[in-house]
C-alpha cells in the first residue's frame, strides 16, 4: 500500500482545444465535451476508491472547473483547494489563439511539432500590447514582471513548476497526504519529466490527454512505487 499518493489530471477539453487553437494562459472555459470528461474522471476516481486530503489547480478556469467537477463526484467539495499560477499552462507567445492546422500549413508540421513538444524551444514572443498579455490580467497583478511571460518553452514551464513542487506539493506528500492536481498538458509534462527522470528527447514523445487521471504512488522517502493512468489499475 502506498504511503502517499498524487493524482495528476489535465483539464477536460476546453473551447479552444475544440477549435484546435493554441491556448496557453488565455482563460477559456471547458467545452461541453470537457465538462463531461471531468465528470467521468470524477466517477472513475470514485469507482476506484480514491480519496484526497487536498487539491491544487492553476488559476485558469478550465483547470479550476475540472477540479470542482471531480471533487463533486467524490463528494469532497469541502476539501481545501489551492490555486497557483505556477501550475498554469505553458505560455505559447505569439501563437496564442492561432489555429494549429493553419500554422502547419504556414510553417510546416515539423516546426509546429517543435513549438508544441520540444523541451527548450520558445515560440515567437507575444507583443507586449497584446490584449491577452498576462501583464494586463488582474489575476497576475501581484506577480513580479519576470513572472509574467510573453512566451515559454517547456523548460521555462519546468523552471516555475519545480520550485512549487519542492516547496508545496512534495512536503505534503512526505507527510503521507493524498493530493489531486488539476492542471494542464505542459505543466503536467514538466512535472512528469522531473518525477520520472525523462530526457529532453523522451519528453518530446509524451502527450497528456484531457480528462485522464494519472496516479503516482510513493513510499515514505518519496520514492515512486508505481505510476500510470488510473483506468489501468
Amino acid at each position: 500500500m502506498a504511503f502517499a499518493q498524487l493524482v495528476l489530471i489535465r483539464h477536460g477539453q476546453s473551447q479552444w482545444n475544440q477549435e484546435n487553437r493554441f491556448t496557453g494562459w488565455v482563460d477559456v472555459p471547458l467545452s461541453p465535451v470537457g465538462i463531461e470528461e471531468a465528470i467521468q474522471a470524477g466517477k472513475l476516481l470514485a469507482k476506484k476508491g480514491y480519496r484526497f486530503d487536498a487539491a491544487y489547480t492553476s488559476v485558469l478556469k478550465r483547470a479550476i472547473k475540472t477540479c470542482h467537477l471531480i471533487l463533486e463526484e467524490l463528494d469532497e467539495l469541502w476539501l481545501p483547494v489551492t490555486k497557483a499560477w505556477q501550475l498554469n499552462e505553458r505560455h505559447y507567445g505569439a501563437l496564442t489563439g492561432l489555429n494549429k492546422d493553419e500554422m502547419i500549413a504556414k510553417h510546416g508540421a515539423e516546426q509546429v511539432l517543435l513549438w508544441r513538444r520540444s523541451y527548450a524551444l520558445q515560440p515567437p514572443s507575444m507583443k507586449a500590447g497584446d490584449p491577452t498579455n498576462p501583464a494586463a490580467d488582474a489575476k497576475y497583478a501581484a506577480l513580479a514582471s519576470k513572472d509574467k511571460p510573453l512566451t515559454e518553452s517547456l523548460k521555462d514551464t519546468l523552471t516555475r513548476v519545480l520550485p512549487y513542487w519542492e516547496s508545496t506539493l512534495a512536503p505534503q506528500l512526505k507527510q503521507g497526504k493524498r493530493l489531486l492536481v488539476a492542471a494542464h498538458g505542459n505543466s503536467i509534462r514538466a512535472l512528469i519529466k522531473h518525477l520520472d527522470g525523462m530526457t529532453e528527447e523522451q519528453i518530446v514523445e509524451l502527450n497528456i490527454p484531457t480528462g485522464s487521471p494519472y496516479v503516482y504512488d510513493f513510499d515514505e522517502k518519496l520514492g515512486k512505487v508505481r505510476s500510470g493512468y488510473v483506468k489501468d489499475f
